[in-house]
């Protein structure tokens, strides 16, 4: 028997103090955030969002308020809440309100088409949908596309019209503030349901739970520096991996949420300098748009604005770009199923005596694991053993950690798949550095990452293929200078085929894709196979690279285009600058 010394001398057994009790375990949740920020900070502001202003007094009134509305409209426990909005208050107190009434938030991706959006409703068994008024049409056609109807809450933020539900302020206004909320019993509860973009067929839900989601909002919390003074600019979508967790992070510091309905230089530059902006997240094409914004809208800022990004590494010249205004960057990898960031570029101070090219190599790498226990290995995905850290052999990236997912939703398959031999299998091939840092190199699963968002190459060939004149079919991502990277398609006609332009192809692709998912480019003529008959996607990228120009501008004389697709793109750059200038 085990014995210690007690705290008068006597011998106690040591068994007696190892399972947990309620003296010494609570379940670790990302909702005692919100409550301690409201105990301690009561008058400091949490949210900004236009005119309007909320302490955290008064945020947490707010999500109870929802918690208790939600249980009074039979939401129970472990029920779906889905909700469709952009950056603005009631998304970010769904993400209390919501698991307060012990329920699983699902964040809608609202550049889905209506389809995708009915899909996830139902495969999500969503118990009621929470949306704002702007996306009226999607949310009507993908409403009508269900077998059962969904009580509805709408959000008028004086944008759109009415959907017929209760307005979110009338429905808040039901709720009692003074009503006990539910703590999970278990941490490993259910939060939030995220779907991924569909990169093999229909979307998977990824189930998150209270520890995951607790972790890993204090670990990037405490990497990228949030403390209450911090004032933090909602530049990515909430409903991207729950805002990488950001929405709880900046509450369990105590920091300001600033609100932005839509990401634009504008209004980026114009919160930065109002509410004196300290941090923010989102894709590389964020960071492209602010440094070529209209230099009468650029504001050059007199504090530093720490900027995380994922998905394709910023170059070299968006990175001096940006550092020229006043930002610095740090460079993040993750995944949907890793709460987003699971590697952070961590910083080395000899970096800042390189030249701007090596540096910004450096600063491109995935880098090292995130603070929470969290291991990733690159491995030889046949034997698992780790490859060489020589820059140079490639292996897959592997992921073993407490921020990683339940499972996906309804399919253990799947799940036990992703989960094989211990490990959480990303798809995505890496080399390790000698200096331990990780370096992605290839998808294994053909993603296309268009300005931060997934693209399944699978599902846009599935459209061509269905075409009548279309013989055979490959997708592959073609560099891009202004959104990183975006789908171009090689396409073969049937041998009885007549000219088809490419025109009518983008319009096929067009009527049956969300307009993000539509190739910029058509390319005719027979595709390269192996032996087997399988299309060498190598080979097309290799095309793609050899008629790059310098400037990363498309097209060349040995590549077959489509004109009007072009002149498309370039009008929706002019579309986009208008935008901006509202």
């Amino acid at each position: 028997m085990s014995l210690i010394e007690g705290s008068q001398g006597h011998e106690v057994d040591a068994r007696t103090y190892l399972a947990p009790n309620a003296a010494n375990f609570t379940a670790l949740t990302p909702l005692t955030f919100l409550a301690r920020a409201a105990a301690v900070y009561p008058s400091r502001t949490a949210v900004i969002h236009g005119a309007n202003r909320f302490t955290y007094s008064q945020f947490y009134e707010r999500c109870r308020r929802l918690a208790d509305a939600l249980r009074r409209r039979g939401i129970q426990s472990r029920d779906t809440v889905a909700v469709m909005a952009p950056n603005i208050p009631p998304l970010l107190e769904a993400h209390y309100g919501v698991p307060m009434a012990g329920a699983v938030l699902n964040a809608l991706n609202y550049r889905l088409d209506a389809r995708s959006i009915a899909f996830i409703l139902a495969h999500g068994e969503a118990k009621l949908l929470i949306a704002d008024r702007e996306f009226a049409p999607i949310v009507t056609a993908a409403l009508k596309e269900l077998d059962s109807p969904i009580p509805l809450v709408e959000i008028d933020d004086g944008v759109g019209a009415s959907l017929g539900g209760i307005e979110y302020e009338a429905f808040l206004r039901e709720g009692n503030p003074e009503a006990p909320w539910d703590t999970p019993r278990d941490e490993w509860e259910p939060i939030a349901l995220n779907y991924t973009s569909g990169t093999t067929g229909n979307p998977k839900g990824v189930v998150y739970h209270h520890r995951g989601a607790f972790l890993n909002a204090m670990s990037n919390a405490i990497i990228f520096g949030l403390d209450h003074r911090s004032a933090y600019l909602w530049t990515l979508p909430m409903f991207h991996c729950n805002g990488w967790t950001f929405t709880w992070g900046v509450t369990a510091v105590a920091g300001s949420h600033v609100c932005l309905r839509r990401a634009d230089p504008a209004s980026i530059f114009s919160a930065i300098a109002e509410h004196r902006v300290t941090h923010m997240c989102g894709a590389p094409i964020i960071l492209n748009l602010l440094v070529h914004a209209p230099e009468q809208i650029k504001r050059s800022s007199d504090h530093v604005v720490e900027v995380a990004t994922g998905g394709s590494a910023p170059p070299a010249s968006i990175i001096e770009g940006m550092e020229g205004m006043g930002f610095r960057v740090v460079h993040l990898y993750g995944l949907t199923e890793s709460y987003g960031p699971s590697t952070v570029c961590a910083w080395q101070d000899d970096w800042a005596d390189l030249p701007m090219t090596q540096r910004a190599a450096r600063m491109a790498r995935q880098g090292v694991a995130n603070l929470v226990p969290n291991t990733n290995r690159v491995v030889d995905p046949q034997t698992m053993t780790d490859v060489p850290a020589d820059g140079s052999t490639l292996g897959e990236l592997v992921l073993q950690g407490n921020t990683l997912m339940r499972g996906y939703l309804k399919n253990p398959a799947a799940t036990e798949a992703a989960f094989e031999g211990g490990w959480f299998h990303t798809g995505d091939l890496a080399v390790q550095h000698p200096d331990s840092y990780i370096e992605i190199k290839d998808r294994s699963k053909d993603v296309i990452i268009v300005g931060g968002d997934n693209i399944s190459s699978l599902e846009i060939e599935d459209v061509l293929y269905r075409h009548p004149q279309i013989l055979e079919a490959a997708v592959v991502a073609k560099p891009d200078p202004v959104w990183g990277e975006v789908p171009c398609a090689f396409v073969s006609l049937k041998p009885d085929a007549g000219p088809v332009p490419a025109e009518e192809i983008t319009a096929w692709c067009r009527a049956n894709l969300a307009v993000y998912k539509v190739p910029r480019m058509i390319v005719f003529g027979p595709l390269p196979k192996t032996s087997t008959g399988k299309v060498q996607k190598f080979e097309l990228r290799d095309r793609l690279k050899a008629t790059t120009r310098p400037d990363g501008q498309y097209p060349s004389a040995d590549m077959p285009t489509d004109g009007v697709l072009e002149r498309s793109f370039a009008k929706l750059k002019k579309i986009i600058q208008v935008f901006y200038r509202r």
